[in-house]
């Protein structure tokens, strides 16, 4: 017997037929002896409406009473999948974050799990054999006593966490593709799904763009050491064996059990992005620090850096990326700390792109990076900026060239034939 945490994403509950769905992969993990915890997100679109509620009640609405309102999505979708599963004759009972209680920090609507208290739904298990069916994305803060969530996507966090406390042998991530690709198949139709990937992989993968898992829960699974299972919910439940050794899907694991890695396991993208470019600041000690103090104090997290000294020594040109969603927000703060900085000239450009190669095998392996530089150029593609880590290397290049740069470097490492 197997403890399981399964969990489902928007557009796997998006209605009553899609919860009906989600029952019967319920049903077969308890009929295979399983014990289960179900962790939903609110049916697709529902939260995007209800966060849309608030603001047109009120622009700068209380953050307390935001969190309240959003939580209610994954509330409906887990008293929906409970009543489901009694209907089948499964013992299922339906918790919200503070039944159980999920313990959280007190920033709403971006609050981080502190502590989860999973004794009572383990003795449930034990006593009754009934199906935890948990509403993700949310928690409480024990000192105002008031409901927090956290942050979007926050449901992935939620399952992993969850699965921690359980003790689960596994945590399966059900949603709308069936594993983790080497890149996005709609850019490389040639894009390959991966059987297995390391947890610093995914983290790189789930940070620099891909979308298929919140980075959160990654980090969770790589603390905790807990495998997650990245499958297809629209996969029909019952031509699935749940004693095969491994479904039809991706296994998020640690590094160890990949028997032999590849150099390069995948291509990352994101539009999201901005750069600015702050010219001729004095080359002086503190200067950075003038610049990415007030970021940092506006909450905005600066990504890659690039700093050029000119040939007089005396002046310096430093550039760095935003995300777009903070982009008038990093320009208002720099251009409101000119005088302190002392820089001549601002320059900004919102139509560029971050590309990452990613791969646990680039510790082992020189001029990886070298060779994707060549590769580009070979397709005059300009590189604007480059930042590199021990498994990990981005390129910043303007965004019409996306689609061909991701193609181009997908083919280059072979990734094509993974």
């Amino acid at each position: 017997m197997s403890r399981l945490v399964m969990k489902f994403g928007g557009t796997s509950v998006a209605n009553i037929e899609r919860i009906r769905n989600v029952a019967r992969h319920v049903k077969r993990e308890v009929d295979a002896g399983h014990e289960v915890a179900v962790v939903v997100s609110a049916m697709s679109g529902k939260t995007n409406e209800l966060v849309a509620w608030c603001t047109e009640a009120s622009p700068m609405h209380d953050a307390r009473e935001y969190d309240a309102v959003v939580a209610s999505g994954e509330q409906v979708t887990s008293g929906l999948l409970a009543i489901v599963l009694q209907s089948m004759g499964i013992q299922a009972r339906s918790w919200q974050g503070w039944q159980i209680p999920i313990k959280t920090s007190d920033a709403h609507a971006s609050a981080r799990i502190e502590d989860i208290d999973g004794s009572e739904i383990i003795k449930r298990f034990r006593d009754r054999k009934e199906v935890a069916v948990i509403a993700g994305f949310q928690g409480i803060n024990p000192e105002t006593n008031r409901i927090t969530t956290l942050g979007r996507g926050g449901s992935d966090t939620s399952a992993v966490a969850i699965a921690a406390a359980v003790k689960a042998d596994r945590c399966d991530i059900y949603t709308d593709v069936d594993g983790v690709y080497t890149t996005d198949p709609r850019i490389v139709p040639k894009a390959k799904r991966l059987d297995k990937i390391a947890f610093e992989d995914m983290l790189e993968l789930a940070s620099q763009g891909a979308k298929v898992l919140q980075v959160r829960s990654v980090e969770l699974g790589m603390v905790h050491n807990m495998p997650i299972f990245v499958r297809s919910s629209f996969d029909k439940p019952e031509d699935i064996d749940p004693h095969a050794n491994q479904p039809p899907g991706t296994l998020i694991c640690s590094e160890e059990e990949i028997m032999e890695s590849h150099v390069v396991t995948g291509i990352a993208f994101s539009k999201d992005e901005a750069q600015i470019s702050v010219r001729q600041i004095e080359d002086k000690p503190g200067v950075a620090a003038s610049i990415f103090g007030p970021l940092a104090d506006a909450n905005i997290n600066v990504d890659m850096i690039v700093q050029n000294v000119s040939e007089d020594g005396k002046t310096t040109d430093l550039t760095f990326t935003v995300p777009a969603a903070d982009y008038t927000r990093a320009k208002d703060t720099i251009t409101a700390a000119k005088d302190k900085i002392g820089y001549i000239r601002l320059d900004t450009a919102t139509d560029v792109a971050k590309i990452s190669v990613i791969g646990s095998g680039m510790r082992s392996h020189a001029g990886v990076a070298a060779q994707a530089f060549s590769a580009l150029a070979g397709r005059n593609i300009n590189i604007r900026a480059i930042t590199t880590s021990e498994i990990k290397f981005s390129v910043l290049i303007d965004t019409a060239y996306t689609e061909l740069a991701v193609r181009t470097l997908h083919t280059l490492y072979g990734l094509d034939q993974a």
